[in-house]
């Protein structure tokens, strides 16, 4: 571990010297590139700095212990041998989680897609409470929401919405968040009281950028057609809304929600570029997705992950069997302490296939 730290630490010198380097400092990629990489590999730095200089105090403690020391000098060295040795402990986990292989996604923006699945209306009313949900965690966070399509019903629930995120560190937080929500309450549309079960699916992709996912003109086909409202009515006599097709994967994109034709044309292919993305690297990182498999599921949108019970305010996380009994705090987007719970837990698979 020690080899790998320092090999980090040679690195991250070696691009502070490159990052002053005029030919650098005038070619615009390669500026950026290195800053990245750097700022990828600062916390690994800071805190293997810190863990060299406890080693060094630990040593020096130690050394002073093997001196005749007088009752009050001996306690306070125990006592510093004691806390510095927890401290170097406590490093070398951190370090050990720092060296962990990074998802390449974490510091993307995300587009996020609902849908009401199994139950109707309530399943519904169950995507516009998800979608409700993950606005308030957003809005928290200082994140930027944008709304590509939506598909309302006349109850003000949501058959389909698509959304975008963006914000420092978004996709690492929600990545998650994939698969099948369930809900257990009483629907608004019940008027006998009985606890309904229905379920809305949640799918969270890493924005693509254009040089990541290069698509041709010639594989797409783009339709133009008005723009609708709750229960199919048109809402709008222009052909604003686009439709687009990638022939040779057959995913197909809509955005209806701006007036303009070349602004939902932009959000579509916003989101075939992140679909496209995902598509191509879930092939290409088998192994990876593997591993995400065995720590936290699938995030399959077939997949249940989730149950939220609103007669008991429980959630029950069943990829981690966490279970909280303060649902109406987590429904207003206070949902760190799962995605903290989800996090250790990968990392915890991860750091078992690295020993």
């Amino acid at each position: 571990m020690l080899e790998r730290l320092e090999a980090v630490v040679h690195r991250y010198d070696e691009l502070s010297k490159l990052l002053c380097d005029p030919e650098v400092i005038n070619d615009p990629k390669k500026l950026r590139e290195y800053s990245k990489e750097q700022s990828d590999l600062e916390d690994t730095v800071t805190v293997y700095r810190e863990y060299k200089e406890v080693v060094q105090q630990l040593k020096d403690a130690k050394a002073m212990f093997e001196e005749k020391l007088d009752e009050e000098m001996y306690e306070m060295v125990k006592t510093e041998i004691e806390e510095l040795t927890a401290k170097q402990s406590e490093l070398e986990e951190k370090l050990r989680l720092l060296l962990l292989p990074k998802d390449p996604n974490d510091d993307k923006n995300v587009i996020m897609e609902i849908r009401g699945a199994a139950g109707g209306e309530e399943a519904s009313l169950f995507a516009a409470s998800l979608f409700r949900l993950y606005s308030r965690y957003a809005e928290k966070n200082r994140w930027k929401i944008e709304v590509i399509d939506a598909n309302y019903t006349d109850l003000g629930g949501i058959k389909e919405i698509i959304f975008s995120i963006t914000g420092k560190g978004a996709y690492s937080r929600l990545k998650f968040e994939s698969g099948a929500h369930r809900v257990q309450r009483v629907p608004e549309t019940e008027s006998g009281g009985r606890i309904h079960t229905s379920t809305a699916t949640v799918a969270v992709l890493p924005e693509a950028e254009e040089v990541e996912v290069e698509i041709n003109e010639k594989d797409i086909r783009i339709d133009i057609f008005c723009s609708s409202g709750p229960g199919g009515q048109s809402v709008n006599t222009t052909q604003s809304a686009v439709r687009i097709t990638h022939i040779p994967t057959g995913i197909v994109v809509s955005c209806q929600d701006e007036k303009s034709q070349h602004k939902n044309k932009e959000k579509a292919m916003k989101v075939l570029r992140a679909r496209l993305y995902e598509k191509y690297q879930e092939e290409a990182n088998a192994e990876y997705a593997q591993s995400r498999k065995q720590a936290v599921g699938t995030g399959d949108r077939s997949e249940r992950i989730r149950t939220y019970n609103f007669p008991q305010n429980r959630l029950t996380d069943h990829r981690i069997g966490l279970t909280l009994h303060k649902l109406d705090q987590v429904m207003e987007g206070e949902i760190d302490e799962i995605i903290d719970s989800l996090t250790i837990h990968y990392q915890a698979e991860q750091l078992k296939k690295a020993q």
